[in-house]
């Protein structure tokens, strides 16, 4: 796999995961290392997970438990990808293939643990993980887009932080004229009736 095709966030969590099993003395990188890294990324997979209905604090509890069960090596000052990880990387890779995407981003890591039959696959399972509902919540948030860029899962999370969906707070009955200006819709194209525009 080449590191140069992990989108900045999965790359991101990677190197984190590294010095997660670095810190711990463990000898090998394994998923449960990059599956912590990402639930603590401030805009990482977390909304995704919840989405999919993955009880993520819970998820979150289980993986640093896992962690602690892992054996330790003293005097190590170098770690290497373990082979479980590395099929998870491969799987996340072809899957990105697939879908058509330029880079490998967190949640297709997330879709290979879904379908994983070892300790991640039936840790995440316990927790909610399952590949179809995963499936749905990335497909809603991609909006049917691929991921062609080294940051799109950060544009993603920008999108949502610094802009307002106006059609999802009508679909949730935010169609006041007063709630519409409150958001910065110049009142000349605000309406109280949905379809209705007035210039």
């Amino acid at each position: 796999m080449r590191m140069d095709k992990l989108t900045s966030k999965f790359h991101e969590a990677l190197s984190d995961a590294q010095t997660l099993a670095l810190g711990r003395d463990h000898a090998y990188i394994e998923p449960v290392h990059v599956l912590i890294a990402m639930l603590k990324q401030d805009e990482g997979p977390k909304a995704i997970l919840m989405r999919a209905g993955v009880q993520v604090q819970a998820l979150a509890m289980a993986a640093e438990a896992a962690i602690g069960r892992l054996p330790q090596v003293s005097g190590q000052d170098q770690v290497q990808v373990g082979p479980e990880l590395a099929k998870l990387l491969q799987t996340a890779e072809k899957e990105s293939i697939k879908r058509g995407d330029a880079y490998i981003a967190g949640e297709l890591f997330l879709l290979a643990i879904a379908d994983n039959k070892g300790d991640i696959g039936r840790l995440a399972k316990e927790h909610g993980l399952n590949r179809k509902s995963l499936e749905a919540a990335i497909d809603a948030v991609r909006g049917g887009q691929t991921v062609g860029s080294a940051d799109a899962e950060g544009q993603r999370e920008a999108l949502k932080k610094y802009c307002i969906d106006l059609t999802e707070r009508a679909r949730i009955g935010t169609r006041s004229l007063a709630a519409m200006t409150k958001f910065g819709v110049p009142s000349k194209y605000c309406s109280v009736e949905p379809r209705t525009i007035r210039s």
